[in-house]
């Protein structure tokens, strides 16, 4: 039994707030105790807890003075198993351009939707085809893009017959562009745990996420760039539209994806970690009680290495190990030179991945469509995939994340880099 409070996210960016993990079946007791123990505020009020009761996880507003009044144990007897510091999370933004600030940038300037077309083309090209990366290859090798993107290819998505179709997936992310063209007559839940934000992404990195993830077998422009295009739409907004947000909102956007029965979850989101850094406990717990219920979740492993420079370790959340952590390769099967690598040992590796360098997909209107890179690429052609599976299969859960990591391609790369290898389409 420890009297502290775990300092996990030691100069790492907090909130000022906790999230207490109690023991599955003790969510009443340990609430008890936070409000007898520590004088937690239970009344209601704007700074009272927000209590997960499905993930058995609080959010509290509380001096360290207060908390350091508890008995955290990993005791059987004891309802509260951890205490954590809040992080602040960002969504993973494309690592060569920024392109996403890029935008919010531009939308404050009286530009017509043609030149930002020519602006982002203009880029574009000049990624695909002239700036090498740091490891001095070509960020695109030539590959034929006029039926369908490089990703849904090297994953052999093209070839499946499956389309999701009875299966639900959540993003977790900055919204969706809800006027999209390409997802007129699909299912769309959505929630927004932004506080004075609706759901309409004002970012684009979530409308992207869930166009490689869940995009339309005929988009209204060619290439196909959508997985999962019979699946059911389940969009979390838990970034704001400025791309970040903290770890209750990414927690009550689990929740909420669990209660509606999502079978897969995908978070392109999370903060940098350092090596030696733990993983969290409370999310560890969080994602094995998901797996328990059938809920796979996916997560980006971060866009923090510069690979001639520097090599960073998985960022957190995906560093839990029973989160599956995804890498970024290129068209020519190379991880990519911003991808993270498992370096911690307790935890934090990488166990799949997949395409995220030049990745099209979907965009806030009118753009409509944007090319970019990151491992949040990545996170939803696994997500997407992973439907495809539960599909062929009924797989749910850990054996859903079994089979995946069974029918992966193997890649002659470190696992370390891109785990099993890159994910597959059945």
């Amino acid at each position: 039994m420890v009297n502290n409070i775990n300092p996990i996210v030691a100069g790492s960016e907090t909130t000022g707030r906790y999230l207490v993990l109690f023991r599955e079946d003790a969510v009443d007791a340990g609430m008890q105790m936070l409000s007898e123990t520590a004088s937690i505020n239970l009344s209601g009020e704007a700074n009272s807890p927000i209590v997960l009761s499905t993930l058995g996880v609080a959010v509290v507003d509380a001096a360290p003075a207060q908390l350091r009044s508890l008995r955290v144990s990993a005791d059987e007897n004891s309802p509260i198993l951890a205490i954590e510091p809040e992080r602040v999370v960002y969504a993973l933004e494309d690592p060569e351009l920024g392109y996403p600030k890029l935008m919010r940038s531009l939308t404050n300037i009286d530009v017509t939707a043609d030149y930002l077309k020519g602006y982002r083309d203009a880029v574009n090209q000049l990624v695909g085809s002239l700036l090498p990366t740091e490891q001095g290859q070509l960020t695109m090798k030539e590959v034929d893009e006029s039926v369908a993107t490089w990703g849904l290819q090297a994953t052999k998505v093209v070839n499946s017959c499956y389309s999701g179709q009875g299966i639900k997936i959540a993003v977790l992310d900055t919204g969706f562009d809800l006027n999209h063209p390409d997802f007129i007559g699909r299912s769309i839940q959505s929630k927004s745990f932004i506080l004075g934000e609706e759901v309409q992404d004002g970012h684009g990195h979530g409308t992207h996420c869930i166009g490689t993830a869940l995009g339309a077998l005929k988009p209204s422009q060619l290439p196909r760039y959508g997985i999962a295009y019979n699946a059911e739409i389940y969009a979390g907004k838990v970034l704001s539209n400025r791309g970040s947000g903290a770890d209750g909102g990414i927690l009550q956007g689990i929740e909420w994806a669990l209660a509606n029965g999502c079978q897969v979850i995908s978070m392109s989101l999370g903060s940098p970690t350092k090596v030696g850094t733990p993983y969290s406990r409370v999310y560890e717990a969080v994602a094995q009680r998901a797996l328990s219920r059938g809920t796979l979740i996916v997560a980006a492993a971060g866009n923090e290495s510069r690979r001639q420079r520097t090599i960073n370790p998985v960022g957190h959340p995906a560093n839990c190990p029973s989160i599956m952590a995804v890498a970024a390769i290129d068209s020519q099967m190379q991880i990519a030179w911003f991808s993270n690598r498992g370096i911690n040992p307790d935890g934090g590796q990488i166990d799949i991945a997949g395409p995220g360098v030049a990745v099209r997909s979907s965009w806030l209107m009118p753009m409509q469509y944007n090319t970019i890179s990151g491992t949040s690429m990545a996170t939803p052609h696994v997500a997407g995939i992973a439907a495809l599976h539960a599909q062929a299969t009924g797989l749910k859960g850990q054996e859903l994340w079994n089979l995946l990591v069974r029918t992966a391609r193997r890649l002659p790369l470190p696992s370390e880099d891109v785990g099993v290898g890159i994910v597959q389409a059945p």
